[in-house]
């Protein structure tokens, strides 16, 4: 029993995987389930006992990405002691790793439009914009920031990271442009500040 909870594991990893590399580089609606699952050397039967629909497969590809985009979030965060650097630190991993080439299609183009703005909106939260909401109400707890809705200001620089992750990726000068993004959200997060 054992053995096949193991052997169902891999197949699932491996499907994962492969669907990913798919879905980066042809996109969802040009990737098939036959061509996902020959090259995982499985039968699209097989494909279809693991995962319901090409699209709940994409859905567990795209959650794959979104906790390493939070785990990268937090992982950057992590490498200060200072709350406000932390937060600027945790906007930039988050808008950095977003436009990845193996992230940005699938998180940004493919994901709200194949699940629906609402779906992929509670998957962000459920990962990076959990990171932020937690940092921000650290912060007003420590006194660092204004005392405005928590809710609103968390939604407020959410929206503005992800539609910069956006406006990022569609520039050919990526690094001009996260730097031009950071000038901005830096700008934005210091006027909260309660100094």
């Amino acid at each position: 029993m054992k053995r096949n909870k193991e052997e169902t594991k891999e197949t699932v990893k491996k499907l994962i995987e492969v669907a990913r590399k798919n879905f980066t580089e042809i996109g969802y609606a040009n990737a098939s389930l036959e061509v996902i699952a020959a090259e995982a050397e499985l039968t699209r039967g097989a494909v279809y006992h693991h995962f319901k629909s090409k699209k709940k497969l994409f859905q567990l590809v795209l959650e794959s990405i979104q906790k390493e985009v939070g785990d990268q979030v937090e992982q950057a965060a992590s490498a200060s002691e200072q709350a406000w650097e932390q937060l600027i630190l945790g906007c930039r991993a988050f808008v950095s790793s977003a436009v990845e080439p193996q992230r940005k299609r699938i998180l940004l183009i493919d994901g709200p439009s194949v699940l629906g703005w609402e779906t992929w909106r509670i998957m962000d939260e459920e990962n990076s914009m959990r990171h932020l909401r937690e940092q921000l109400q650290l912060m007003q707890q420590q006194g660092h920031l204004k005392p405005l809705p928590l809710h609103a200001m968390t939604h407020f620089l959410s929206g503005a990271l992800n539609e910069s992750a956006l406006w990022i990726a569609e520039n050919p000068d990526t690094d001009k442009s996260l730097e031009e993004v950071m000038s901005v959200i830096s700008a934005v997060i210091q006027s909260l500040s309660t100094q």
